[in-house]
């Protein structure tokens, strides 16, 4: 055969239906988790440092999970699928404990869970698009997987609200979560694992023999990393001498203490690095030197759609920290979360987070494609880039909760791009034996910039503007910018 055979619509919608549940997961996630941790006693200050699990389970888990699954096969059950189910598994069970937390450490360890079981089922689907579509249709296949990230993210981010409506008590005592996101989160849980048993038991992949039909290696040579290995360890030492000045600097200015993560990882892979060279130089081939070696050795394009990506997903990260404090706050008035004022503010931050996301599916199906056709794919990232900034920076001015409406429709359009175009334009270059740790490896920079935002922002924000939050909504729409600036510096994607 020359190809794959190509999937109608039922087939490329069973491919990423499974995501429809795992981005219910995160939409719970991104709307609540600030609402769950200020209910049981954090301050905004704190919440930073509180949500620092999420990208950091990211940043670990997405690599090791890439390069996992492109070396597994489980017979029937596949290479991807045996990732979804586990991690659906564990999401359900963190999303039905967590409402039941009383204590703000046990829902921060929860989130740790939630987050990492969310990722390990999250990271093998951008892969398996392009496991099972012919390169022809790798635009089209991110774009319905974005059209299922965004309903999705609708369904979890009106759970609240609805229920709200419907009577279900929207306010807590102190210290206690409302009924309406306990109620949320199980059945969103619920829902996500039904939804990747669909795409489990409704897909059949592809086996290591018929992938070499088609012409594409079905695992990655085992051997040792040449590359890796003719480079100088001396190349690590500006890592781990950058982590320790951050340290020091730390200590010295009394910096906030969540930098010293940030410098422990900045050291932690110039050691890895050291380590990965070593055994690339003795013929050995281990998860560490592969992932490093991928890591050091990734494509120009790659690079370029990553600092893209990195720009991106500050903003992102922004968004979901601090909306509901700040319109909370600037909107309804309200600081105290167990006001009613300040539920209120929530619920709307879950209707304002399901247009965003509700932009997105005709976005990603309908208007992207169109832009794409006429001024191809790295314009049309940069034009919707350009939109979402626009509606970041609307929320300096913007007094009037109502008007926040029109300003997600833009943000919408930028979230629809960052999720399709930027894996559009790099899934057809990657080599296939290595897709999954290619994309972990990816989306490594979707969570460093989020591990920057959690360790930084806070210090910056206290620094230059105490006591209001707003002003990051600046800094969102400064970073969106930047990451259209980095966009149009792209060549050959079109």
């Amino acid at each position: 055969m020359s190809g794959k055979p190509k999937l109608g619509w039922a087939g490329l919608c069973n491919v990423s239906f499974g995501f429809f549940g795992i981005q219910i997961g995160f939409a719970l996630q991104n709307a609540n988790m600030s609402r769950v941790f200020q209910s049981l006693g954090s301050s905004i200050d704190d919440l930073p440092a509180l949500w620092i699990a999420a990208p950091l389970t990211g940043l670990l888990v997405q690599p090791v999970i890439g390069h996992l699954s492109d070396r597994t096969w489980l017979g029937r059950l596949g290479r991807r699928r045996p990732y979804f189910l586990a991690g659906a598994v564990l999401a359900c069970l963190a999303l039905l404990v967590m409402p039941l937390q009383g204590i703000l450490l046990g829902a921060a360890m929860l989130l740790w869970l939630l987050d990492a079981s969310l990722n390990v089922a999250m990271e093998p689907f951008r892969a398996f698009v392009g496991d099972m579509l012919d390169k022809s249709q790798h635009t089209a296949g991110y774009a319905v997987q974005t059209a299922f990230i965004g309903a999705g993210a609708v369904v979890g981010s009106l759970f609240p609200s609805l229920l709200d409506a419907l009577g279900v008590a929207n306010v807590a005592p102190t210290g206690q979560i409302p009924d309406t996101v306990r109620y949320s989160f199980w059945a969103g849980g619920a829902i996500l694992l039904a939804a990747v048993l669909w795409t489990v038991l409704n897909t059949q992949e592809y086996s290591p023999t018929q992938m070499e039909e088609f012409g594409e290696a079905a695992s990655p040579e085992t051997g040792p990393d040449l590359a890796l290995a003719a480079r100088s360890p001396l190349g690590a030492l500006p890592w781990i001498g950058a982590g320790g000045v951050l340290a020091a600097c730390v200590a010295h200015w009394a910096l906030a203490k969540e930098l010293y993560l940030l410098a422990g990882l900045m050291a932690a892979y110039g050691v890895a690095l050291i380590a990965a060279i070593m055994l690339a130089r003795a013929g050995r081939t281990t998860l560490l030197s592969s992932v490093v070696g991928d890591f050091a050795g990734m494509p120009p394009l790659m690079k370029r759609l990553a600092l893209v990506q990195f720009f991106s997903w500050s903003a992102l990260f922004i968004m979901w920290i601090y909306t509901t404090p700040i319109v909370a706050q600037y909107h309804f008035g309200a600081t105290d979360p167990a006001s009613p004022a300040y539920q209120a503010a929530a619920n709307y931050v879950g209707r304002l987070f399901s247009i965003y996301n509700g932009v997105a599916a005709p976005a990603a199906l309908i208007v992207l494609p169109w832009l794409a056709r006429r001024i191809g794919k790295a314009r049309t990232h940069a034009v919707s880039l350009i939109a979402g900034a626009a509606g970041f920076g609307s929320y300096l001015v913007l007094r009037d909760p109502a008007w926040l409406q029109v300003s997600e429709v833009a943000i919408g359009l930028a979230w629809a791009s960052i999720l399709a175009m930027p894996y559009a334009m790099l899934a057809s270059s990657l080599p296939q034996s290595k897709l999954g740790v290619s994309m972990g490896l990816f989306n490594v920079f979707v969570v460093v910039p989020q591990l920057l935002v959690a360790t930084v922002m806070h210090t910056v924000m206290n620094a230059f503007f105490p006591g209001a939050p707003v002003w990051t909504m600046a800094f969102a729409a400064a970073t969106l910018v930047l990451a259209a600036l980095a966009t149009l510096t792209l060549r050959g994607v079109d």
